[in-house]
């Protein structure tokens, strides 16, 4: 009965939830160009205080985490709550159809920078607690809540936030709500994350560029000498040839596969998905790729002129930027240290610039947490949830699960096409009641096994 009280409750209080939401997505907190830091996370303090919860706001030497906690020495489980409070700069503005900043309703969607990555998903969990309290009373669990200010440029402090508050940050389960749901529209309950490091490479050629008729066979092209490493880096069947890359990659375990056979796949949906109709993969193949095979990629390649007509020039400067998708047990610091190595054998006069790195997470699918989580999500959403070993993308899960030594769960509220990090970026207002409703049930169920 009392869920029932709880799903009438939120939809008598849509408007009211609704504005608080989108005074969260007016205020801009672009951590990239420290615009607004400051404002959000005092306004997520106040919020925090609203509901009821002992607040404080920690600095780090970054930009600092807002935390919270509703404690009663009567509960004996405690959830904390992760999310993150920044946003990704809108760029390239030209391509917006609303305002970046001003949430705008349209066919059932909220348009706004943060909606979906994170501040939709997190006042989805932080207006579930409000609303757990409202309508039942005392919680039946403890609760905290960290929320961050540096997601959007790799969490470079929250390592040593959370190893310089350990007893703080003391609980049971982390529960984080960030990315989208499953490309089918399921609810999906992810038990890890692949790490990730992004490094850049710099050639140089002459102190500027020459012409290429003039000069050619003279003065040599940067560019050739990045092509010609990176082909002693990846071969063509996609295999990455750094010497001992491979060497902490642990195989899948039964455990991990079995969960594969059971995730739902559309070859000729994903194919419309991702834009590319050439996709051709099964769904073993497809999944063990995404969530348990690290990757190569080459997000950015530039040299010379790449404008509009003609420019005969032997560029002076080549640069490609790449990111590494790691899997347990691969560490970002010793991957790097063999790139340096590689390299240095290969090409010892191009620079490895370091941008980020954040090691992979994984939870065990068997632990009584992940089935009180999975069992909450089902009830929720009136349909078993996917149960995914990792998400193919990063997030700083090391942290809880590594640094303070705490199973993760990740149950992501967005829609598939959420557009995070993009233009046009969307939360469904759907969702958004969804996820108050699904921690809810996840806060019920966690205190009905612990109590």
């Amino acid at each position: 009965m009392s869920m029932l009280n709880i799903e009438k409750y939120i939809n008598e209080k849509r408007e009211e939830y609704l504005g608080l939401l989108f005074t969260l997505l007016k205020q801009k907190s672009i951590s990239a160009q420290n615009i607004g830091m400051e404002e959000c996370s005092t306004m997520l303090m106040e919020i925090l205080e609203d509901i009821g919860m002992e607040t404080k706001l920690i600095s780090t030497e970054g930009y600092p985490v807002v935390y919270g906690e509703k404690i009663n020495n009567k509960n004996d489980f405690t959830l904390l709550i992760y999310g993150h409070y920044d946003v990704q700069p809108p760029d390239p503005l030209d391509e917006w159809k609303t305002p970046p900043f001003e949430p705008t309703v349209k066919d059932g969607k909220i348009f706004c920078r943060g909606a979906g990555d994170n501040k939709g998903q997190l006042m989805a969990q932080l207006l579930a607690i409000k609303t757990y309290q409202d309508v039942v009373g005392d919680l039946p669990i403890n609760i905290k809540v960290a929320i961050e200010g540096e997601e959007e440029c790799g969490s470079v402090n929250l390592a040593k936030f959370v190893e310089d508050n350990k007893v703080l940050l003391r609980s049971d389960l982390v529960y984080v709500s960030d990315g989208p749901m499953h490309d089918s529209g399921a609810p999906v309950v992810l038990l890890g994350v692949r790490g990730m490091l992004f490094i850049e490479l710099v050639a140089k050629g002459a102190k500027w560029d020459n012409h290429s008729g003039n000069k050619g066979n003279i003065v040599p092209n940067p560019a050739w000498k990045l092509v010609q490493l990176l082909n002693t880096m990846r071969d063509y069947s996609g295999k990455i040839l750094i010497d001992g890359f491979y060497d902490d990659l642990l195989k899948p375990t039964e455990q991990e596969l079995e969960l594969i056979s059971t995730l739902p796949f559309n070859a000729q949906d994903l194919a419309e998905q991702i834009g590319y109709r050439d996709f051709n993969m099964t769904k073993e193949e497809y999944y063990k790729k995404l969530t348990l095979e690290p990757t190569f990629n080459i997000a950015g390649f530039h040299s010379g002129y790449d404008g509009e007509g003609a420019k005969t020039i032997i560029p002076s400067v080549a640069k490609v930027k790449i990111d590494f998708r790691l899997v347990v047990e691969q560490d970002p610091e010793d991957i790097f240290n063999k790139l340096v190595e590689h390299v240095n054998k290969f090409a010892p006069e191009v620079e490895v610039k370091r941008y980020g790195s954040m090691k992979p997470s994984r939870t065990p699918s068997d632990l009584n947490e992940v089935k009180i989580v999975k069992k909450a999500v089902e009830k929720s959403y009136k349909q078993k949830p996917i149960l995914q070993p990792s998400l193919g993308g990063s997030l700083p899960d090391y942290v809880w699960t590594e640094i303070l030594g705490v199973p993760s769960v990740i149950v992501p509220y967005a829609n598939y096409d959420e557009a995070n990090h993009s233009p046009n970026e969307n939360l469904n207002v759907d969702n958004f009641f969804d996820g108050i409703l699904c921690t809810c049930h996840v806060i019920k169920e966690l205190g009905n096994a612990y109590s």
